[in-house]
C-alpha cells in the first residue's frame, strides 16, 4: 500500500501571489477597521478568499468589484493601495489562465 506524500518543493506562481495579496489586502483592512463600510469590506474579503471563490475565480472577481465599490469613498490610501495590487494580480491571472499559462 502506498501512502500520498507532501511535495517537497512548490513552485511559487500566480495563484499563491494573488493569495498573498489577498491576505495582506485583508491585514490592511483590519489594521485600519472604521473606515465607512469596513465591516461589510472585511465580510466580502473573506467570501472572496473562500474556497469557493478560490476554485472559480470569476466569482472572486465580482467579490472583487463589489470590494472596490464599497471601498471607493473613505477608504485609507494605504487599503487603496492593497485594493490595486489585489486587482492588478487578479487581472494578471485571469489573462494567463486565458492564456493557457495557468490551469
Amino acid at each position: 500500500m502506498t501512502f500520498f506524500t507532501e511535495p517537497t518543493g512548490y513552485e511559487r506562481g500566480l495563484l499563491s501571489d494573488l493569495q498573498g495579496a489577498w491576505m495582506v489586502f485583508r491585514d490592511t483592512v483590519v489594521k485600519h477597521n472604521g473606515f465607512p463600510q469596513s465591516d461589510k469590506v472585511l465580510f466580502h474579503i473573506d467570501e472572496a478568499m473562500s474556497w469557493e471563490a478560490v476554485r472559480d475565480l470569476d466569482r472572486m472577481q465580482k467579490a472583487l468589484l463589489l470590494i472596490q465599490n464599497l471601498s471607493l469613498h473613505g477608504a485609507p490610501d494605504s487599503v487603496q493601495e492593497e485594493l490595486t495590487a489585489v486587482r492588478e494580480l487578479m487581472d494578471e491571472t485571469l489573462q494567463a489562465i486565458r492564456d493557457g499559462e495557468v490551469l
